[in-house]
């Protein structure tokens, strides 16, 4: 249960939104959902002021597994959240939102997942960081094909949001490792708290602002996104183990794959104007895979 706090914590602040969405959506004129943005640009220069050389050994290392990973992540998700939207009747915004969780690459909890359930937290760090800078080409690729006929998609713009999204702040992040990150150890040490309380707000924000479409679809959104979870940790671990790799890198595959950046999705949804219905299911998808996530590493962990 202590490995869920933070995740029931978001569930209940869910819960309090959507009871009195006010106070979450604004004080006076200033909107809260003009701090999804920076909120994110914050988790991803922490993400960026983490960052070694060494995240990027393994390729050298299991260069088969490192490439299975990225390929099986950028395969499996996005198109099983393409076949949802053919399942459930959404709308076009709420489908395209399905799709671009789907196209988001690894959750930034996987490396702490992976090392609860004993699996290859070297390849972890590995796929997490190659995955995440693929994102700024692959995404738009993939929502532009899967989510074009959805909504507008237009290419470029969203490989510049993206690479304002995750490049600059993780290139502003590894700088300032490099220079000065020494000298405040403090701050270092804090980065992870302040990004668990960033990616919380984000999810509140969301779901204030997106209340009566969350009402309309509530129960088959969750369902929807429970699904997309448990198909991606059940292709991904048995994708691994048909290629022959250590039960250790099938573990660590499962848990890449099925976890997804849900708080990039939300900034992107937010670039695009479209919080309130594309950020729906990237606000849902959270919380399920966190919970789901944690709920899998303990049973690896007792085997």
């Amino acid at each position: 249960m202590k490995g869920l706090k933070f995740s029931l914590s978001i569930i209940a602040a869910v819960l309090v939104t959507l009871i009195f969405p006010d106070p979450f959506l604004g004080i006076g004129d200033f909107k809260f959902k003009a701090l999804i943005i920076p909120l994110l640009q914050v988790i991803m220069f922490g993400m960026g002021s983490t960052m070694k050389m060494s995240d990027f050994a393994e390729v050298m290392r299991s260069p088969k597994a490192v490439v299975l990973g990225v390929f099986l992540h950028f395969s499996i998700m996005p198109f099983v959240g393409w076949g949802l939207t053919k399942v459930f009747s959404f709308q076009p915004e709420i489908a395209a939102g399905i799709i671009l969780v789907g196209s988001m690459p690894c959750g930034l909890a996987s490396n702490v997942m992976s090392y609860l359930a004993k699996a290859n937290v070297a390849l972890s760090l590995t796929l997490t960081s190659i995955s995440t800078l693929l994102a700024a080409l692959l995404t738009p690729l993939l929502m532009k094909n899967l989510a074009g006929q959805l909504i507008e998609i237009d290419l470029m713009d969203m490989v510049w949001e993206i690479s304002k999204l995750i490049i600059l702040p993780i290139g502003v992040g590894v700088i300032y490792n490099r220079l000065i990150g020494a000298r405040f150890v403090w701050f270092e040490n804090a980065l992870p708290t302040i990004s668990m309380w960033s990616i919380g707000a984000i999810v509140v924000i969301i779901t204030a602002n997106g209340r009566d479409a969350l009402l309309a679809v509530g129960p088959l959104l969750v369902i929807a996104c429970l699904l997309h979870n448990v198909i991606g940790f059940i292709l991904g671990y048995w994708g691994g183990r048909m290629s022959g790799l250590p039960e250790q890198d099938c573990r660590t595959i499962a848990i890449e794959v099925g976890l997804q950046n849900a708080g990039l999705a939300s900034g992107l949804a937010m670039a695009m104007g479209k919080v309130g219905t594309l950020g729906l299911p990237a606000a849902i998808f959270g919380p399920i895979m966190n919970i789901n996530g944690s709920a899998l590493a303990n049973y690896w962990k007792g085997k």
